[in-house]
């Protein structure tokens, strides 16, 4: 992969790792974006729907879909917000949390699997170029960098 660029590197990784996800998921008739959402709500004190969507980089569209056939499937509830009588508060069932525990189990394997494979130092490596390019891109440091960085090189 070494003359990929970075952004081909990074979207491949993550289309492999979901759809290893979603095909574990389906083996329980979820998908990643339902894992992920039983991983994203607060076990005992619920969740606000407002919050869950930019917690799971989600758009709205798509996590009311979800949460929607989360609800059908009596994975979750949703419940008016006691101090905020717009809002709603989406809450696991009973069901929902052992999901919960289901998903947080495959999360875990899949980090330990990895950290067999590739040594601590490598993978602090790996955080810190992502948080790095995380940082870049939230500080719109890509493509507003002025030129003034290259005048030394030319």
């Amino acid at each position: 992969m070494k003359d990929k660029t970075i952004d081909y590197i990074l979207r491949a990784t993550w289309q492999a790792v979901s759809r290893m996800y979603n095909e574990e998921a389906n083996k329980y008739d979820a998908t990643m974006a339902t894992g992920f959402a039983l991983l994203s709500i607060d076990r005992e004190e619920g969740t606000p729907s407002t919050a869950l969507g930019p917690r799971m980089g989600m758009e709205a569209t798509s996590l009311t879909r979800t949460l929607k056939s989360m609800e059908e499937k009596g994975l979750i509830i949703r419940k008016k917000n006691p101090e905020d009588g717009r809002g709603v508060l989406i809450y696991l069932t009973d069901f929902g949390k052992e999901k919960r525990e289901l998903s947080k189990n495959t999360v875990l394997k899949f980090n330990e699997s990895v950290r067999k494979n590739i040594s601590e130092e490598k993978i602090n490596h790996f955080i810190e170029v992502a948080e790095v390019i995380n940082e870049l891109i939230l500080n719109k440091n890509i493509f507003t960098q002025s030129d003034n960085n290259n005048d030394e090189d030319r």
